[in-house]
């Protein structure tokens, strides 16, 4: 196609330059551009191969395309010209330049016609049964520019209008599609052009600002998607394209924890880390974070074998060098605990395995003793007494003036933890506390999002009950922080921001999924379960807060206690949990440890 471009701009030149006549055309200048065109064309191709004009993916056309043509043609005006000032061409100047003209224009035309050919075609592909969807983009920078030239190629979507905050934007175009205004006009905007999903392209986005065009869009019942955050773009794990579903991480309004990551990392690189409940949420999170590290080995221990495999199998996929042992056993269990150590020699011990769920405990509170607090006690003297480096317990804010047994229990690990970091300072002992967990096992969230997908109604306890909320990544992060920065006995506590009305949440989940709240999927209030209680707290009063080098992280001083006392008051837990007394006097024993925790609240 460039060969015979070439060689007609020639031609057209030459009977443009004699008024389009054939008979006005001397002969000798006839000759000579037959006799140079073939040149030409040699001359052009090559150059056109070194300017890499061959190298392209036509469908993607674009300014780079052009770029390139350019820088081809300023070097073939300096070859022509110079061949001109020799004399060896013999072609009238205004032949030159206008053959110069014509095969650039035709070279631009070759490039840019696939792209608009398929286009068209694509265009014209689409049934009129099945119309494609209507989107919106939001966001007028780099990441909705890579988005909408993407979604250019594809027949079931149309991109109808842009949304962008800068006012200088507006009225505007980018790839050819209409800024429309700014995020007070998503919902006007979403109507004239009667837009069925709404995609967020600002990667760069705050939390805060997120959150806020995300309330507004998931009023206009449109279908909500997001394209990945910029550190993941950054990073190589996605590109621009990658869309996915908002969740209700994104409306958090919360920034993500900032950690050194690499100082903390390395800190792991080389160490034998055990995870106890490796199978769970956090566990199997923690468990990601630790591999990528590249620790000497990596063991994950649960007493459920179908968590603890699926984790297994997931890293040796990704990570088929790691040195990963995954043991299947309760803490609950000294001699399995010692033979573990004893073995394998840990030199960091992430203890993530509990009984969590609040009205399941209230039920069997033997069984949370048992687990949570007596698994607690002989882990931690197991790692003691083999002088591992660290020990980090994963506490709760229901530890906090507790409400419930699961909470109570917790509230007593912490006080282990504690104790066990003043009798054995060789060892660093600490706990990390948080809220509820975004995704993770028994969470509202799966709860919600499993009714919603059933038709509802979706179950809220209470229409003022309130909660922390964090994601998992976030929980990991916290306790690879504390793991790191910990000198023993503290209690790490994250700035969570404000606490999230669950109904808020129910309500949000509705629209996001693209129902309406107490229309299309009804809300019942199932009123509070046992143990359960309308907020959460994160610091008790007696403890104080202490700031890190982390400005969402503090510490929390250890509280002074009778370890004696202590110490006897485990024993006659481990004693009522091994015996038949009734879960009332198992509550009372637990209250008598814990004076904040009031059973008959």
């Amino acid at each position: 196609m460039d060969a015979v471009s070439i060689a007609l701009a020639y031609f057209l030149a030459l009977f443009a330059r004699f008024d389009f006549s054939l008979g006005n055309v001397p002969n000798e200048y006839l000759v000579a551009t037959l006799r140079f065109a073939p040149i030409a064309i040699v001359i052009s191709i090559i150059v056109y191969y070194i300017a890499r004009l061959y190298h392209s993916i036509w469908r993607y056309a674009s300014v780079s395309e052009i770029y390139r043509i350019v820088i081809s043609y300023i070097i073939l005006g300096a070859i022509f010209l110079g061949l001109e000032q020799i004399h060896y061409l013999r072609i009238p100047r205004g032949v030159l330049f206008i053959s110069y003209i014509l095969s650039f224009v035709a070279c631009v035309v070759i490039r840019f016609a696939y792209r608009i050919l398929r286009s068209l075609i694509i265009n014209s592909s689409i049934s009129v049964d099945a119309p494609p969807k209507n989107l919106m983009v939001i966001g007028g920078g780099s990441g909705g520019r890579e988005l909408i030239k993407d979604l250019k190629g594809k027949k079931d979507y149309k991109v109808r209008v842009v949304v962008d905050d800068n006012p200088t934007t507006w009225g505007r175009y980018l790839e050819g599609i209409r800024i429309g205004g700014g995020r007070d006009s998503i919902g006007e905007l979403a109507k004239k052009y009667s837009i069925d999903t709404i995609i967020f392209a600002i990667p760069s986005a705050s939390a805060k600002d997120r959150k806020d065009i995300l309330n507004i869009c998931k009023d206009t019942g449109c279908s909500l998607q997001t394209i990945p955050a910029l550190s993941q773009i950054v990073s190589g794990e996605v590109n621009v394209t990658k869309l996915r579903d908002v969740s209700i991480d994104d409306l958090l309004g919360r920034d993500e924890i900032k950690v050194n990551n690499d100082e903390i990392l390395r800190s792991i690189r080389g160490k034998v880390i055990m995870v106890t409940g490796g199978g769970g949420s956090i566990g199997s999170e923690l468990c990601r974070q630790i591999a990528a590290a590249g620790p000497k080995q990596l063991i994950i221990f649960d007493i459920y074998e179908n968590n603890a495999y699926d984790i297994e199998q997931e890293l040796k996929r990704k990570y088929p060098d790691l040195n990963l042992v995954t043991l299947i056993g309760s803490v609950r269990n000294t001699n399995r605990v010692n033979s573990v150590r004893s073995q394998y020699h840990p030199d960091m011990i992430y203890h993530a395995a509990a009984h969590k769920h609040v009205p399941l405990m209230e039920t069997s509170p033997d069984e949370a003793v048992k687990n949570n607090v007596m698994g607690t006690y002989k882990l931690a003297m197991a790692a003691a007494k083999a002088h591992v480096g660290r020990f980090l317990l994963i506490s709760t804010d229901k530890a906090v003036n507790p409400t419930s047994l699961m909470g109570a229990t917790k509230r007593i690990c912490e006080m282990i933890i504690q104790m066990m970091a003043r009798d054995y300072p060789d060892t660093g002992f600490m706990a990390v506390r948080f809220g509820n967990v975004l995704g993770s096992n028994g969470s509202v969230i799966p709860l919600f999002q499993k009714q919603i997908a059933e038709g509802g109604p979706v179950t809220v306890t209470d229409p003022n009950i309130i909660r922390y909320f964090m994601t998992i990544p976030e929980a990991v992060t916290l306790v690879l922080q504390a793991g790191y920065y910990a000198k023993g006995g503290e209690i790490f506590v994250l700035d969570m921001g404000k606490p999230v009305r669950i109904d808020d949440m129910a309500r949000t989940l509705i629209k996001l999924s693209g129902f309406k709240p107490d229309v299309d999927i009804p809300i019942v209030y199932t009123g509070l379960r046992p143990g359960e209680k309308l907020y959460e707290e994160l610091l008790m009063d007696e403890e104080g807060m202490t700031k890190t080098e982390n400005d969402l992280i503090y510490i929390g001083h250890p509280i002074e206690m009778d370890e004696e006392v202590f110490r006897e008051q485990l024993r006659l837990l481990d004693e009522a949990s091994r015996s038949e007394v009734s879960k009332e006097e198992m509550k009372r024993i637990v209250a008598k440890v814990v004076p904040t925790y009031d059973p008959d609240l």
